[in-house]
């Protein structure tokens, strides 16, 4: 599982001979009804704007990532419909590999919770027991193909933890939205692990809307 930055909003206009990053373009169109538009610090505007949730402003600029994820974990990052998705085909395209997942213990008290205290026995059993599947899924889809059957129908003898990958584009408000949500504890850990990542990068794109949110 992998996240990869593909493109931020660039602007095209500058303030003081510089160009705007992309930061400086929330602030530059939070200032439309501002005589100050073209002030070039930020920081304190766009603190107060998350302060005072003043999200609109967010979603003048964009991002794409790419995921590299399971078939298991794509349904739920294609809930957040505030996003553009484009989703590697099965019917179109080949599959090239299965993702294997560390087994966790089902916890009792919250079904959507699971815990890393399993014993080494039954982690050696649930490892075996991918491999297994991912092994007879691979090889009769294979065959499948040879047979001359369509993808999207071969498709169908493929376990969950086929890998997939996506492009997922959206602006900085739909951004802030999924990851405090996906980096809560509640999220299933692969998929957490992948907001992770793309905390990474918004922080790293985006320093001023990180900090005023607490990420650091």
């Amino acid at each position: 599982m992998q996240a990869r930055l593909i493109s931020v909003t660039r602007p095209l206009i500058e303030i003081d001979n510089r160009q705007l990053t992309p930061e400086g373009l929330i602030a530059y169109c939070a200032r439309v009804s501002s005589p100050h538009q073209e002030t070039p610090d930020y920081e304190k505007l766009l603190a107060y704007c998350i302060e005072k949730k003043h999200w609109s402003v967010f979603e003048m600029v964009d991002m794409t990532v790419e995921i590299t994820t399971s078939r298991a974990i794509s349904p739920q990052i294609l809930r957040h419909r505030s996003f553009c998705f484009q989703e590697f085909s099965q019917r179109y395209a080949k599959v090239q590999a299965v993702e294997k997942y560390q087994p966790r213990r089902q916890d009792v008290k919250n079904r959507q919770n699971s815990l890393d205290d399993l014993d080494d026995s039954t982690v050696a059993w649930f490892d075996e027991a991918q491999e297994s599947i991912a092994r007879l899924g691979m090889e009769k889809y294979e065959e499948a193909l040879e047979r001359g059957i369509a993808k999207e129908c071969a498709r169908v003898l493929l376990p969950l933890g086929t890998q997939t990958r996506l492009y997922m584009k959206g602006s900085i408000r739909s951004w802030i939205h999924y990851l405090e949500v996906r980096t809560d504890p509640a999220t299933q850990k692969e998929h957490r692990d992948i907001a992770e990542a793309v905390q990474a990068i918004f922080r790293e794109q985006f320093p001023v809307t990180s900090a005023a949110l607490g990420w650091k």
